[in-house]
């Protein structure tokens, strides 16, 4: 007789805009998700993972969940159901400098044309956006939005004259970021100074909205820099970052509620399997509701991946498997999809009982 299969469901998260070494730059972390998306049955992971500007890399077995909507799969709240297809709407901020703005038209008739993405509408905010950039003490990137209602008034009206089922969004960042911070990132050092302003911006839109959503910053050409560094260099590729973004939220699954009707296939948080993040960035929503979770499931952390944030597993008292690279995580996903312990990998792992 054979046994039923269940899918083994894994969730990698990189909090972003806190220098994570490995998912702090520009799409680096997508090695890993590749190699994770080979052992795992589906892998379920945020933009900052997976978006690298100009460059993507289509896996059909990973889940493209914007942040916050990712914290509230795993809280509960909500649940994802998968998508072979989304029809795209693109928000433009009017701080757009004209030439810019056509830059990112071009990139959308571009996907339309050459990947066949279904953009239905693009619309122009009504006022700037206002996007202003912030680094707290411990180095972690923010910002502000000095309009967010204009941004989900565009957003509003590409779901009603649109239909738009995912919502893409450029703003206008400020050119004048500290330049010793954009340099800093720019050879693979320090914090991303735009990725937690772009998380406020995501986030807003899929906590009013429900929405996929994912964002790409709209700035100048930075002059050529022959020594950027590799894990920085997607992002000096074009003009735009908006490719990735394009690509992902095109198959990105749907935000569902529990009143939903249940579908083969949903994905809610008790089906998931595991979860993997970097050692000392353990303070997640997502992390500390699955450590919490009725069905236990099982947790990873990743010393190699260092943060600016120092919050390891013992400081909130969580359990898992502690790990020393991504290598070894992809090692213990395989394990357990197997049915091994993965600490019996380990040569005198197994202490036998006193006879």
């Amino acid at each position: 007789m054979q046994i039923p299969h269940k899918s083994l469901n894994v969730l990698l998260i990189v909090p972003t805009g806190i220098g994570a070494a490995i998912g702090g730059y520009a799409g680096d972390a997508l090695p890993v998700a590749r190699a994770l998306a080979a052992v795992a049955d589906n892998l379920i992971t945020h933009p900052n993972v997976l978006n690298g500007a100009s460059l993507y890399w289509p896996l059909a077995n990973v889940w493209y969940v914007e942040g916050f909507a990712l914290d509230q799969v795993a809280i509960g709240n909500w649940g994802l159901r998968p998508r072979h297809f989304n029809r795209l709407g693109v928000v433009l901020d009017r701080a757009i400098e004209p030439d810019l703005a056509l830059r990112h038209r071009q990139v959308i008739d571009a996907a339309k044309a050459t990947l066949g993405i279904d953009i239905s509408g693009v619309i122009t905010t009504d006022q700037d956006l206002g996007i202003e950039l912030r680094q707290g003490e411990s180095g972690i990137s923010w910002g502000t939005i000095a309009n967010p209602d204009a941004l989900l008034r565009a957003a509003e009206l590409l779901i009603k004259q649109f239909r738009a089922e995912a919502i893409a969004v450029v703003a206008r960042f400020p050119d004048d970021m500290q330049n010793e911070m954009l340099q800093q990132y720019r050879q693979g050092q320090g914090v991303d100074a735009l990725a937690g302003a772009e998380a406020v911006i995501s986030h807003l839109i899929s906590r009013e909205l429900q929405l996929p959503c994912a964002h790409a910053p709209a700035l100048l050409p930075l002059p050529l820099d022959p020594t950027v560094c590799a894990r920085s260099a997607a992002e000096e590729l074009g003009y735009t970052f908006l490719p990735c973004v394009l690509a992902g939220l095109s198959r990105a699954p749907q935000i569902i509620t529990r009143t939903n009707h249940a579908a083969t296939g949903d994905l809610w948080a008790e089906d998931i399997d595991v979860a993997i993040a970097p050692y000392d960035a353990c303070g997640s929503p997502a992390l500390l509701a699955l450590a919490m979770a009725t069905h236990q499931p099982r947790l990873i952390f990743v010393r190699e991946n260092s943060t600016v944030l120092q919050v390891p597993p013992e400081s909130l008292a969580l359990k898992g498997i502690v790990v020393a690279s991504y290598l070894e995580a992809i090692g213990a996903v395989a394990a357990l999809k197997a049915g091994v312990n993965p600490e019996y990998l380990h040569a005198h792992s197994i202490a036998y009982p006193d006879t």
